[in-house]
């Protein structure tokens, strides 16, 4: 072998071992990399409406108590203040030491009410939160319907941002689900402004319609803010809510897909329960605790 052959072929092989020798350190980094845990996370309030509107402050104390210092609202009878005055609402949750970040509300009883929709948007700012979001439009039969839908957010957006605060969408299964081929929750994604809607990704609904959360936030993740931790399980062939940990949702996998993307709040939520909606939260709690990432 001629010197020049020689030489040629030693350099080759040594930039290829040194070549394995990073990929192989890198490796080694990413699998010892330290778990991570979802602190702080919160609750979406829906997950105990039958005993709220009783008690809102004993029964918001409690969830306190368990450990969840974030919470969302929604839109009761009493609406998504529960009686009490902004004011007066964000000065018990500071002794509580928690914060409401966000509420759903009545979307589709406001949208085209611009007084109603303004007074929600007032009373979100006052009370201190940040979010304002719609908690469900129904499926859609055409892409014009989709379009309308679309616009009306970006036309809502509009008029929280100009207040301070930001709204959003949150989904269900049937924006996962195909219409002539593509998918309304990607429409929606598409055709909103990013400076005036953003979304809530509910992490049980997503895999109800058999759709990759990973692939899915690879490709939108920038788009969500909040998630919905949620966990289920198929029986008969419809999905029926458990605790967490008890479902059939890879939370290690979809939560270290969401903190990659970027995603701010983390929101506990269940609807169905074993016993009562306040064992299943504390059980949820004491889960998230202890979950690694």
């Amino acid at each position: 072998m001629k010197r020049r052959d020689f030489l040629t072929q030693s350099g080759l092989v040594a930039a290829g071992t040194l070549a394995l020798a990073q990929t192989s350190s890198l490796a080694n980094v990413l699998l010892n990399a330290p778990a991570k845990k979802i602190n702080p996370f919160g609750v979406q309030l829906y997950s105990v409406r039958d005993v709220l509107p009783k008690d809102p402050k004993g029964v918001m104390t409690q969830l306190a108590q368990m450990g969840y210092t974030q919470f969302e609202s929604f839109a009761g009878q009493q609406g998504f203040l529960w009686g009490m005055a902004p004011k007066e609402i964000k000065s018990f949750l500071d002794g509580l030491g928690v914060k409401m970040v966000s509420t759903h509300f009545n979307y589709r009883g406001q949208a085209d009410k611009p007084d109603e929709l303004k007074k929600s948007i007032e009373m979100a700012h006052d009370a201190g939160l940040t979010y304002l979001l719609c908690p469900f439009i129904g499926p859609q039969k055409t892409w014009d319907e989709w379009k309308k839908i679309a616009d009306q957010f970006n036309t809502v957006g509009e008029e929280a941002n100009k207040a301070g605060l930001k709204f959003g969408y949150h989904n269900h299964n049937y924006s996962f689900m195909p219409l002539d081929g593509k998918l309304p929750q990607e429409f929606l994604l598409e055709n909103t402004d990013p400076k005036n809607v953003m979304f809530e990704l509910d992490l049980c609904w997503i895999d109800v319609a058999g759709v990759d959360t990973e692939s899915h936030l690879k490709k939108y993740g920038k788009r969500y803010e909040l998630c919905h931790i949620k966990d289920y399980k198929k029986e008969n062939g419809k999905p029926v809510q458990n605790d967490l940990g008890k479902g059939s949702v890879d939370f290690k996998k979809t939560l270290n897909a969401a903190m990659k993307s970027g995603i701010k709040y983390y929101l506990v939520e269940q609807e169905e329960y074993p016993e009562s909606s306040l064992a299943s939260l504390k059980n949820d709690a004491e889960y998230m605790k202890k979950l690694e990432v």
